[in-house]
């Protein structure tokens, strides 16, 4: 797994939209966002950096939501917090990993307070 790493300073990218597809194209394995229909290479590169970095930003999106998640489950003022180890096996983390995650969340809803944010609740 990847580290947590904080992004505050750095803008937030806005990834392309990712296009739903349908069911019959998703079954076929060759078939990925219409990529393979696309022929002029310019346009082929620029559509898959697109995705490629759609695909990053929500990547880095959806860790960010994990490690509230664990910050939120470890809350001591939780009746029904869990343990790390606990964490990490509901994650599929090693235990040292889910305490960093749980620490980079709790940064992240710290700083969600101080910076006039409300804390996002990913329930």
């Amino acid at each position: 797994m990847a580290e947590p790493t904080p992004h505050r300073n750095e803008p937030r990218r806005r990834p392309a939209p990712l296009i739903f597809e349908p069911a019959e194209a998703a079954g076929d394995p060759e078939h990925f966002f219409d990529l393979e229909s696309i022929e002029d290479p310019r346009a082929l590169l620029s559509r898959a950096t697109e995705l490629a970095q759609a695909f990053a930003a929500a990547a880095d999106r959806a860790m960010e939501f994990q490690a509230i998640a664990a910050a939120q489950l470890a809350d001591p003022r939780r009746f029904d917090r869990l343990t790390p180890v606990d964490i990490a096996e509901r994650a599929e983390w090693t235990e040292d990993y889910a305490k960093r995650m749980v620490e980079f969340g709790r940064d992240l809803l710290r700083g969600a307070d101080t910076e006039g944010r409300t804390p996002v609740d990913p329930v």
